[in-house]
């Protein structure tokens, strides 16, 4: 079945059940993986519609079926969609993660429920913790996903000798918990490829994930994997390499070796060795700090109409800026302030230190009281504050970087001074470096610098990336970019793999 396009109330209802169903050319290069062992039944934890039961009887007719679902109306969709009853007889209506089915399995295919963690009940995430303790060996991270867990059990549960292909979001091999997965994985299994898409082969069009296949066998580890980027729909080729997976370059279906250690240091979803050619990394030159948590923008963030209508002095507010969207190029001005300040936007933040309430001004002390009356100090974020209205002080960074957005990410002059709130992070420049500000600034906005924020974010739908803190200090700076900028680069022993292609920047730069 292809992937529809959810939208409105039906799509945030997708988003509750976490299905996003698989569209049918990827559902057979994945079961030609998987059956490419010889197995004789294909077992899917997640059946939804049946993608992958249809996908094994178009490959192999008489292959065996089984699986796990929870939804009814899920199977009521895989009957409509042409399964006969005899193909559902060996579903069972069960959690596959908190209650699986007893055995092993040779041959393992699913789309897991994308269910990200903020809708994980308490009492669901402490039962997923003690399967990530008692599989693995240790915690994954909170901010772990459902479809996580289902490759954690997935994989205990794969028969030695077994395939298993996986369809899950990039953050399994981008996000905070992916280190300790992915090291347990290394250890234990297998890793015989990773297929990645381009934009215009998106499984799953304008839905804001970014999808690949893992493709894993229960044999002995190797030092090498296969790392694979598909560039059309329905890639000619696609379905023979499934079955496969090896070095291979073609208009459509582009595929490298990479050493195991390497893919694991970049990341498995990324593109191989993206600073191969790359003299230093932006922590060289530059420290990174997220902006400012206000905890409560409503209050502390306001408008030039209410700076001045609360009489507060202007020595306790700072130039700020709140959205990405208010900042429409690459620099931010006072121009840009004033344009803001015409249009209702606020940009001036409450800056007060830890002096008590009846040492400040008296029009801050009663803007503070109406603060308490609606209760802010209980807030989470505030509650942990002494006292409860001190900002997180920030000097105003020479550089900001606009770090979520759909093709926006970006650095940002910081032309008016301003001190960002958590839509940026601050890009200051290391105490001792050699570079003043035009230099830097030179080098963070060349076309090659901007081409690796997609080595070190964390892909996103439409080619919108996310790139944390940590992350972006860890970004390649290439060199032709410190060269014109006349930096000389600290010593560094560049990696030496080599791509047979040059990969393209992300979307929009």
């Amino acid at each position: 079945m292809e992937a529809r396009l959810p939208s409105g109330e039906a799509r945030e209802l997708l988003r509750e059940k976490g299905q996003f169903w698989t569209p049918d050319w990827v559902a057979d290069a994945m079961v030609r993986f998987a059956l490419a062992g010889g197995a004789t039944e294909v077992f899917d934890p997640a059946v939804g519609a049946g993608a992958f039961f249809r996908a094994a009887r178009r490959h192999r007719p008489a292959v065996g079926l089984r699986g796990c679902e929870i939804s009814a109306a899920a199977l009521a969709e895989a009957r409509d969609s042409g399964l006969k009853p005899e193909d559902l007889h060996r579903v069972e209506f069960r959690d596959f993660v908190l209650d699986p089915p007893p055995g092993q399995f040779a041959a393992v295919v699913a789309n897991p429920p994308y269910i990200r963690h903020h809708r994980i009940g308490p009492l669901a995430k402490a039962r997923l913790r003690r399967l990530a303790v008692e599989t693995i060996g240790v915690p994954l991270d909170g901010r772990a996903g459902l479809h996580a867990y289902f490759l954690v059990r997935a994989l205990s549960r794969l028969a030695p000798g077994g395939r298993l292909a996986f369809l899950v979001p990039a953050d399994t091999c981008e996000g905070k918990y992916a280190s300790a997965l992915w090291a347990w994985i290394s250890r234990e299994f297998r890793i015989d490829a990773v297929l990645t898409f381009s934009v215009e082969a998106a499984p799953f069009p304008q839905i804001d994930t970014n999808a690949l296949v893992l493709m894993i066998r229960r044999v002995a580890p190797r030092g090498k994997m296969v790392w694979a980027a598909c560039r059309e729909r329905a890639s000619p080729g696609l379905l023979s390499w499934a079955t496969r997976p090896h070095p291979l370059e073609s208009g459509s279906l582009l595929a490298v070796e990479r050493p195991l250690d390497e893919a694991l240091a970049t990341g498995m979803s990324r593109v191989p060795n993206p600073g191969a050619d790359c003299a230093a990394r932006l922590a060289d030159y530059c420290a990174v700090v997220r902006g400012i948590a206000t905890g409560a923008n409503d209050f502390f963030f306001l408008t030039a109409k209410e700076a001045r209508s609360t009489g507060i002095p202007p020595d306790l507010l700072k130039r700020a800026i709140g959205r990405t969207r208010d900042v429409t190029g690459d620099r931010v001005t006072h121009a840009d302030l004033e344009r803001l300040d015409a249009a209702g936007r606020p940009t001036y933040l409450l800056a007060l230190g830890a002096s008590p309430a009846d040492a400040l001004p008296e029009a801050v002390a009663r803007y503070l009281a109406k603060g308490t009356e609606a209760g802010l100090p209980d807030r989470t974020l505030l509650a942990t504050r002494r006292p409860w209205y001190k900002w997180e002080a920030r000097t105003p960074p020479p550089f900001l970087f606009a770090y979520l957005g759909r093709r926006s990410a970006r650095f940002i002059r910081n032309d008016a001074r301003v001190v960002p709130l958590t839509a940026f992070l601050c890009v200051y420049a290391r105490q001792g470096v050699k570079a003043d500000v035009d230099a830097l600034w030179a080098v963070l906005s060349h076309p090659a610098t901007l081409a690796n924020l997609k080595a070190v974010g964390k892909s996103y739908g439409s080619g919108a990336i996310k790139v944390e803190p940590r992350a972006l200090e860890r970004l390649p700076l290439p060199e032709v970019a410190l060269r014109e900028a006349g930096l000389a680069p600290p010593p560094r022993v560049p990696s030496q793999v080599a791509l047979p292609f040059a990969p393209a920047a992300p979307a929009g730069y």
